[in-house]
């Protein structure tokens, strides 16, 4: 099959996804969508995040193994309560009361146009409201719009993709910082940015009470918009500074820190699907999802890191992180090996170190 990079690998089956020549993951997405996104109320299902990520990385002989392992994270879907349509949508956006609702829409949508499109007419709707379920609605979009673009938009997949975004317009929630009543000076690279990221006055509560204090970030970057390609590479350039910055902050939430890179990862997986004229305001987005999850998780001082990827492949290292089977650290360290630099690795090794083991 054909990827994205135009390489051909004769060993994938049409339909399977790149590395799964049995069909792993459409099976694992199947069992998965009778689930709903979420548990105990807010809480996520990485699911389909993760098992996207085992596959993409060689590990779909262990797919299954892990979601047995997972299962009992699992809730069923929420019932409906009404129906969403072309005509009510902008009443039933940001109700959480509505996931199967906003669900079933998509479902309908992709089953009657080509996914592309629905994700286009979409996504600059949705993005605004990227902090929706800390992050996690845009995450699963990521993931999924990988698959669809590396493989057969077969039905479990197409459908995963529906689920991602009635996840996200359930939970769509607008940052401050889309509208900021006052930024900070600006910031020469994206390392800088996120350094001079204030932290929220108050880190007690859960994300939404952290989001709700965020009033500035500074300014970066300055010029992007009339400039697609120019915004693919700062968000590049974010994904990267991200995922560095994580090897020596990621002591402060372990786990939530993940988010200041994963997701920002997720919209630069997306563009290739996007027109380009959506690039930069989709690099605008991003760069306020992982400013607002530094400002909410950052410590006030940086550890350094002593992981090193030494004589460590990559490969090597995200099976580390399959075998310890947190769904956050397999995450990071997908988005770590999409970096793929020495520091990059290092983080994702400090992530294994750092989050308590699944498995």
């Amino acid at each position: 099959m054909t990827d994205t990079t135009g390489r051909t690998d004769a060993t994938d089956a049409p339909g399977t996804a790149p590395g799964d020549p049995t069909g792993a993951l459409d099976e694992a997405l199947e069992r998965l969508h009778a689930a709903g996104p979420e548990r105990n109320g807010w809480l996520s299902n990485h699911g389909p995040m993760a098992v996207e990520a085992l596959v993409r990385h060689g590990q779909a002989p262990a797919v299954h193994r892990w979601l047995d392992h997972y299962s009992h994270k699992l809730e069923d879907m929420p019932a409906p309560a009404a129906r969403v349509t072309a005509d009510n949508w902008h009443e039933a956006l940001g109700d959480p009361r509505r996931i199967a609702d906003w669900t079933t829409y998509f479902e309908r949508e992709t089953a009657g146009r080509p996914w592309q499109d629905v994700l286009t007419e979409w996504w600059p709707r949705l993005l605004p409201g990227i902090a929706a379920g800390a992050t996690h609605p845009v995450i699963r979009v990521g993931h999924a719009v990988r698959t669809l673009l590396d493989g057969e938009a077969n039905a479990p997949r197409t459908a995963e993709l529906a689920h991602g975004l009635g996840y996200w317009a359930a939970r769509h929630q607008p940052l401050p910082a889309l509208h900021p009543p006052a930024s900070l000076a600006p910031a020469p690279s994206a390392a800088a940015a996120l350094d001079a990221v204030p932290p929220v006055a108050d880190q007690s509560g859960g994300i939404r009470d952290r989001l709700a204090q965020l009033t500035e970030f500074p300014l970066w970057p300055q010029q992007f918009a009339d400039d697609p390609d120019a915004a693919r590479a700062r968000l590049a350039e974010l994904v990267r500074a991200a995922t560095h910055r994580y090897a020596t902050h990621g002591h402060g939430a372990p786990i939530m820190l993940v988010h200041a890179a994963t997701a920002p990862n997720a919209v630069l997986r997306t563009l290739p699907a996007l027109p380009r004229g959506l690039w930069g305001q989709s690099l605008a987005a991003a760069w306020a999802a992982s400013a607002a999850v530094t400002a909410a998780y950052s410590p006030a001082d940086p550890v350094p890191c002593a992981a090193s990827p030494s004589a460590a492949s990559a490969d090597e290292i995200f099976a580390r992180a399959a075998a310890h089977g947190d769904d956050h650290t397999i995450k990071f360290t997908d988005t770590a090996l999409d970096v793929g630099d020495t520091t990059a690795l290092a983080a994702a090794l400090r992530s294994i170190e750092l989050n308590p083991p699944a498995l």
